[in-house]
């Protein structure tokens, strides 16, 4: 039968639970190590984050791909892919891929991501036709120790933005350390000298922290971070959308909340010794960008509810910017992504970063702008 017989009578449909033996099968079969357990594949199955396709022939499973979401960012992930061995190099494969880039496309994906193994060249042949292209390696990634390229293609197009100031990624060592972890990241990158260690970045939450917040430690208040940054020779500017004490909207403690007000009136006075500019309003994602194309780097208080449902303060720092999206590094691999690597240049839809870049009740924007002093 030719290729093209054989592709008209392939039909490639969304997975489901039915299929679930056929797909423990076609996966023993096609490989040998960092198989997807059965109670994965049931897990993407009930998933709504995923794009999970198979392709039958007279209603066996001869083929799946399975690409994952990132929630909030308009990043996906090609997690992966399998051909029953007889049915290869027939054009099943290319089916599924331009099917599951289609699904990803409609999902609001900019991107999809994959990781190959080094050493498996048909593959990456396969994946060089689609137009992926690596940017990274990942040493010992798979249980056997070999290593993986990270491979990527941008499957809408428009003209990607300048990375102006590259920053290496931290990843915050506490719960709470996301904005010394920001910090860090912005620091290192403006100034290629500057140490990011442990040390540094559990200093920076204690001259930055707010002490209480909702519940847990306190998190860091932009006016501290800002005056850390300060005293390691940067120049800050703080944009604050108002004027008085932030994240008490869910504090129940009077004694909590006098804390909170007595740490933001000290930071308030430190800020002004410093001559820090503090604009009291909205920051623009224009602002933003500009900051971006000057060099400088923003670091911006998110909430994580639209990433993983929990309604957290959280930074990030700003790494770059184009028309569609800004992209950010992301200190916290939690159950928010898959993989270290995907905290980084994690691309997230304008639209998408106006809802994220506003927290609490009060719909509080803040962002400290970090540039190096010449």
């Amino acid at each position: 039968m030719s290729d093209a017989a054989l592709n008209r009578k392939i039909d490639i449909r969304n997975a489901h639970l039915d299929h679930l033996d056929m797909l423990v099968k076609l996966e023993e079969q096609c490989f040998v190590t960092d198989r997807l357990s059965r109670r994965s594949l049931r897990r993407f199955l009930n998933s709504e984050q995923v794009v999970f396709l198979v392709a039958l022939k007279d209603g066996i499973c001869i083929g799946y791909l399975l690409i994952i979401f990132h929630r909030g960012t308009s990043l996906a992930r090609l997690y992966s892919i399998a051909i029953d061995e007889q049915y290869r190099r027939k054009g099943i494969g290319k089916a599924l891929m331009l099917e599951g880039e289609s699904r990803a496309q409609l999902k609001g994906a900019l991107y999809i991501r994959l990781e190959v193994n080094q050493t498996n060249l048909s593959a990456i042949e396969f994946y060089h036709q689609f137009d992926y292209k690596e940017f990274g390696l990942l040493p010992d990634y798979y249980d056997d120790h070999t290593d993986a390229w990270r491979m990527q293609k941008r499957i809408r197009q428009y003209r990607q933005g300048i990375v102006k100031t590259p920053l290496p990624w931290c990843q915050q060592s506490t719960p709470f350390t996301c904005g010394p972890a920001a910090l860090m990241m912005a620091m290192a990158g403006l100034k290629k000298n500057y140490q990011a260690n442990l040390t540094e970045e559990l200093q920076l939450w204690r001259e930055a922290t707010t002490i209480f917040m909702t519940s847990g430690h306190g998190g860091c208040h932009p006016l501290g971070l800002a005056l850390s940054a300060a005293r390691r020779g940067f120049s800050a500017e703080v944009w604050i959308s108002q004027s008085g004490a932030l994240f008490i909207d869910g504090v129940r403690s009077e004694e909590k909340k006098s804390v909170i007000q007595h740490v933001h009136a000290d930071f308030l006075y430190q800020a002004t010794k410093e001559n820090i500019e503090i604009y009291y309003q909205n920051i623009e994602q224009q602002r933003l960008a500009d900051a971006c194309d000057q060099g400088a780097v923003p670091i911006v208080l998110i909430s994580t509810y639209r990433m993983d449902r929990k309604k957290a303060p959280h930074w990030v720092a700003v790494t770059g910017y184009d028309e569609h999206c800004f992209y950010v590094h992301d200190p916290d691999p939690d159950e928010k992504h898959q993989d270290l690597v995907d905290c980084q240049y994690l691309p997230i839809a304008r639209a998408d970063f106006e809802k994220m870049s506003s927290f609490g009740s009060s719909r509080l924007r803040t962002a400290v702008i970090l540039s190096s002093i010449e």
